[in-house]
């Protein structure tokens, strides 16, 4: 199994899976890579990202969930009482919608690599301030 890479503008991560905690959850995340939307800022949530996939329902039950995922946790929020989502934190943040709190399926986490969590920061800031930026998710080294 690769690794992700992930680009938020000019900012650039790489993640690990989490497959032996939510192998179901990686597997359905695979099978929608690569993607290539808008990061929006979850001013709900704290400090944290997401991107919206609205009535889309990849079929996941909950595995590896989390309500408080930490700065560098994707996580996804397979669909129900909101709309599917993956949560992209970089800071400390409760998973939530407009109808409440949330719980969702870690599947990867960024590798802490040499300024990872400043460019988390910025990421941040950018989504905050400057409004939705372009990422992109794929798999490397499969």
């Amino acid at each position: 199994m690769g690794t992700l890479q992930i680009t938020v503008g000019d900012l650039h991560f790489s993640a690990r899976w989490e497959a032996e905690a939510a192998p179901r959850t990686v597997e359905a995340i695979r099978k929608m890579l690569p993607i290539e939307a808008r990061l929006i800022h979850c001013r709900w949530t704290g400090e944290s990202t997401w991107i919206p996939f609205g009535d889309f329902r990849p079929g996941l039950e909950y595995e590896n969930h989390t309500s408080h995922p930490a700065p560098g946790q994707l996580a996804i929020y397979p669909g129900g009482i909101s709309e599917c989502e993956i949560f992209f934190p970089y800071g400390g943040c409760t998973t939530a919608s407009k109808v409440g709190q949330l719980a969702a399926n870690h599947f990867a986490t960024v590798v802490a690599d040499d300024g990872w969590d400043d460019r988390l920061r910025e990421m941040g800031r950018r989504c905050l301030w400057e409004g939705a930026q372009a990422i992109s998710i794929r798999e490397v080294d499969a």
